[in-house]
């Protein structure tokens, strides 16, 4: 003779109180924020999910296909990659008469790894 397990009760009741308890994701509350503003004409600069409101271009997309392959598949060194940096640096020098050394230049995630990383 088998007996069949209870069937799990609402969601909330088999939750730990601690999970129960967390508060909203200040990454979500500032998006919410975000999209309430810009909806009322307010001109936001969004730094809260660095997602794009654009489709990734093609060439991106190869690039990213070939870093693959390349197997660039592992954590980046904290500042960016060498050859990066001094490819910015030579594009800041060669567009826009700028001129910086690659140790100036950090490659980050997005603006909060930035901040945080300063």
């Amino acid at each position: 003779m088998s007996v069949a397990a209870p069937a799990p009760a609402a969601t909330s009741s088999y939750l730990s109180a601690r999970i129960q308890n967390l508060a909203e994701s200040q990454t979500i509350a500032m998006a919410k924020r975000s999209r309430e503003l810009t909806a009322k004409g307010v001109d936001v600069v969004n730094l809260t999910f660095g997602e794009p409101d654009f489709p990734t271009p093609l060439y991106i997309k190869d690039a990213a296909k070939r870093a693959l392959d390349e197997g660039f598949t592992y954590y980046t060194p904290v500042p960016g990659y060498p050859e990066l940096r001094q490819a910015i640096a030579d594009k800041l020098r060669r567009d826009n008469q700028l001129d910086f050394q690659p140790n100036q230049i950090v490659v980050s995630t997005g603006a909060k790894q930035a901040l945080v990383n300063a």
